[in-house]
């Protein structure tokens, strides 16, 4: 056995903490170590190209890699191994990045002996690692987008276009997500609805794209390749080919409830189309709030429809598909201000969100009237971000553009209003977003660096005080204000949780999804075929939403061009000679991965269905008898590990 050991410097990641001639001199007297070398750069082309050169003149069949994650590079470096003829399974990575120089960077002493130790650890597995093969599966071109906001649009369109069969289902009566409901777009004060419905309208145009509304996934078993999915689909009781949108059904309705679109600050009935850009435009009954169907209350929408387009003899349908691959774009919800009590929302009249303000404004330029504003207004900025009361420590992006945006729109509307900004930072990093910032307050908007502390309210005049500190000035300000609106930060939408538990994925300290790599797969996750676009990952404006949904897209497309893939093969495997059937591991393996099988004697044996299985090792630690083992880290190897750390 002849085994070579690279320690790399990362560039100083690891090397300005980590002594790298110590690592190297205590690899050397291991045994079966032929060559021990240190690179600044391993991962870079010149770094490979020493390897790979190595591998060949020095006759290695072992390699063990001491440098950062193998989430990062160990691709990098199993190509290489490939390159060189050998097997990429008999390399090993010791992580002395992430594990000793960032995590222990105030002691470099322990450090070093951590990364000496983990060495050691990675070069007494590869001792008994043995070459494993990759199964090769077929995959086709059909791709589910979960969401339909600007993000699944975005994907759905893009995948569409180049011919790939897309399964887009949203929860919502209509797509458009909340970007539907924004009066325009900063910092261009576009027209928000001008930019999204052509692209809502192109989704049902689109050939390949097979639109379900008003619809919630259910389940997706299976694989890359082969997930099957199974959504529940709810009848909206009216049929969008017959529906002509003329409205005779809503004056005949009896019932109103708050309209969501206008953020529950106008009215709707039980029957209603979702916004004038609705897609599908066609009328939704609303059974929560309806008189009653079974049995049937009230029949005087279907009897004012002359179009016969209302059914009530609808049930929920499951429909079932199967995809390649699969792209989340669930969204995000906004804070929920109640959560900050000081603040007064849903207390105090005057006081509303960010959100209701946009369908205020948005409604006052159609001639609508939601509410009254007055004349002196304040927006108070992260509510719900940058909180560690609350535990949202992030910066939800946004708000600070949005804030100007809104401020911009109303003193547009009257210049003689009176806007104050109460921020803790101004954050303009996007392009164009420091020039409008400056066009605001050449206009006239005042920002003031500052947190309010309170808010209390005039019972007789309704005016709101504001107590804050300006911390620029070190002055207090006590002022009245008729109208406070909060800069709600965002949140992961409600229905990413269901998403999430059925496929398992990852999430972030924040609670949004969490990806592979921030910085090389931003849009992949850690489940093979799985992307992610737009906030559903994190924060993020219409632009780079719009490019991460186009980014999903591209992954998924060069994946699935392929026509096939490895299947990944640090799989299960079961000795049945020790395998007492028991079934222990059937249960709690989290894939559905292993199942009992009666043998032709009458006994039961534990198999393992290496595609579905993820090399997780949850049935190996649970088997009672030791007959579970999992392949690259069998029991032998962990013993060798262990003992070499100890």
């Amino acid at each position: 056995m002849r085994i070579g050991v690279y320690v790399c410097h990362c560039g100083g990641n690891i090397s300005e903490v980590v002594d790298i001639n110590k690592v190297v001199e205590a690899a050397k007297l291991e045994g079966d170590v032929v060559l021990v070398k240190d690179n600044s750069h391993l991962c870079s082309n010149d770094g490979q190209t020493l390897m790979l050169n190595d591998i060949k003149e020095y006759k290695l069949d072992k390699v063990v890699v001491s440098a950062c994650s193998p989430q990062f590079q160990g691709l990098t470096f199993m190509r290489v191994m490939e390159t060189a003829g050998l097997n990429p399974y008999v390399l090993e990575m010791a992580n002395i990045r992430e594990q000793c120089s960032w995590a222990h960077y105030n002691f470099p002493k322990e450090a070093t002996d951590k990364a000496i130790d983990l060495t050691k650890i990675a070069i007494s597995k590869v001792r008994l690692d043995t070459p494993l093969d990759s199964k090769k599966m077929p995959i086709g071109k059909r791709v589910l987008v979960v969401g339909a906001g600007i993000a699944g649009i975005q994907a759905s369109l893009d995948l569409g276009d180049a011919g790939f069969k897309v399964y887009l289902v949203e929860k919502e009566p209509s797509i458009g997500g909340h970007m539907a409901q924004l009066s325009k777009t900063f910092p261009t004060e576009d027209c928000s609805a001008c930019i999204l419905s052509p692209k809502m309208s192109d989704v049902p145009a689109n050939k390949n794209i097979e639109l379900m509304t008003y619809s919630q996934v259910e389940s997706i078993t299976g694989y890359l390749g082969n997930y099957e999915v199974t959504v529940n689909k709810r009848p909206t009781y009216v049929d969008p080919v017959k529906c002509t949108a003329c409205g005779d059904c809503v004056p005949v309705c009896p019932i109103d409830v708050p309209d969501e679109y206008n953020e529950g600050l106008s009215l709707r009935k039980a029957i209603y189309i979702t916004s004038d850009i609705a897609v599908p435009h066609s009328y939704v009954l609303d059974t929560d709030h309806c008189l009653g169907l079974f049995p049937l209350a009230c029949s005087k929408c279907r009897d004012a429809c002359e179009a016969d387009a209302i059914n009530y003899d609808l049930y929920p349908e499951k429909v079932k598909f199967t995809v390649d691959t699969i792209i989340i774009a669930t969204g995000f919800d906004i804070f929920d201000a109640k959560k900050k009590p000081m603040f007064g929302f849903g207390k105090f009249e005057n006081v509303y969100n960010a959100l209701e303000m946009e369908r205020i404004i948005g409604c006052e330029a159609e001639g609508k009237k939601l509410a009254e504003v007055g004349k002196k207004i304040a927006l108070i900025q992260c509510v719900g971000s940058r909180d560690e009361q609350i535990n949202r420590e992030y910066c939800s992006r946004v708000c600070c553009m949005y804030a100007t945006k809104l401020a911009q729109l109303m003193k547009r509307s009257d210049p003689k209003k009176d806007i104050s900004i109460f921020y803790t930072d101004m954050r303009t990093y996007g392009k164009g977003f420091e020039e409008y910032y400056k066009r605001a307050q050449k206009s006239g908007v005042k920002y003031i660096r500052g947190r309010v502390a309170e808010i209390e309210e005039n019972p007789d005049t309704k005016k709101l005080k504001l107590k804050v500190e300006d911390t620029l000035s070190r002055s207090f300000i006590e002022s009245e204000f008729d109208t406070v609106v909060l800069s709600v930060g965002l949140e992961p939408n409600k229905g990413t949780e269901t998403i999430r538990d059925i496929l398992r994925i990852s999430k972030s300290s924040d609670g949004f999804l969490q990806e592979a790599h921030p910085k090389f797969r931003p849009v992949d996750t850690l489940i093979e075929g799985v992307f992610l676009a737009g906030t559903v990952q994190g924060p993020k404006d219409i632009p780079d939403a719009v490019a991460q949904a186009s980014a999903a897209a591209a992954r998924a497309i060069r994946l699935m061009n392929q026509g096939e893939y490895e299947a990944e093969p640090i799989t299960a495997w079961v000795d049945e000679d020790i395998c007492a059937g028991c079934g222990i591991c059937v249960g709690i393996c989290p894939y559905d991965a292993i199942t009992s099988e009666e043998q032709s004697d009458g006994t039961r044996l534990a198999v393992v269905n290496e595609i579905l299985c993820k090399g997780c090792g949850s049935c190996s630690g649970a088997c009672p008898t030791g007959a579970s083992q999992q392949k690259w880290f069998d029991i032998t190897q962990l013993r060798a590990m262990l003992e070499a750390a100890l």
